[in-house]
């Protein structure tokens, strides 16, 4: 009896220690697995991120290409606005054309000139009156909105023309509008 409780005893002995060491085993196996799915994600994160890094530097490669083309498109923008000296007969002709295109009276025009610091553009403010019918002030400003030179509208302030009853449907706009000369 003594002899069969220690083969027993024995045996229970290997096979948990069987056990324990299989238990071991699985454990280095899983860890191992998980170690190289781990490095596996880790590496298609920096092949992604590798590729994204090379499509930025190749936009940059490419923008730098193309800053001359675009300094000297900037550089005939600039020429072609009206030169300082000769910008306010050039802006009052061109103003006054597109008015009597429209239809309208041009009651006068005021300019007032702002420096534009680091740049060697004036913006100058242009305070304007117009009057005529709704559909040429409409005209008048398409013109100017499609106009090869720099015309930004500010700001309208429209108001009929009550005292000249003889006339009805007839408006009158001021119009401040900002424009650009380079400097001489």
């Amino acid at each position: 009896m003594r002899r069969g409780f220690t083969f027993r005893k024995r045996a229970i002995l290997v096979i948990v220690t069987a056990l324990l060491v299989a238990d071991v085993a699985l454990a280095v196996y899983s860890w191992n697995l998980s170690s190289a799915q781990a490095a596996r994600q880790e590496l298609e994160t920096l092949k992604r991120n590798r590729k994204l890094l090379k499509a930025d530097i190749e936009n940059a490669q490419k923008i730098r290409q193309d800053i001359p083309s675009i300094q000297k498109a900037c550089d005939a923008y600039e020429q072609s606005m009206f030169p300082e000296s000769a910008g306010y007969s050039s802006v009052t002709a061109d103003i006054s054309s597109m008015a009597a295109k429209a239809g309208l009276h041009l009651q006068g025009s005021a300019f007032r000139a702002n420096e534009l610091k680091g740049h060697p553009l004036k913006e100058i403010v242009i305070d304007t009156s117009v009057s005529g019918t709704y559909t040429g002030i409409v005209r008048f400003l398409n013109a100017l909105q499609r106009s090869p030179h720099v015309y930004a509208v500010e700001s309208l302030a429209a108001r009929s023309e009550a005292q000249n009853q003889a006339v009805r449907g007839q408006l009158q706009v001021r119009i401040l509008v900002k424009t650009y000369f380079r400097a001489a």
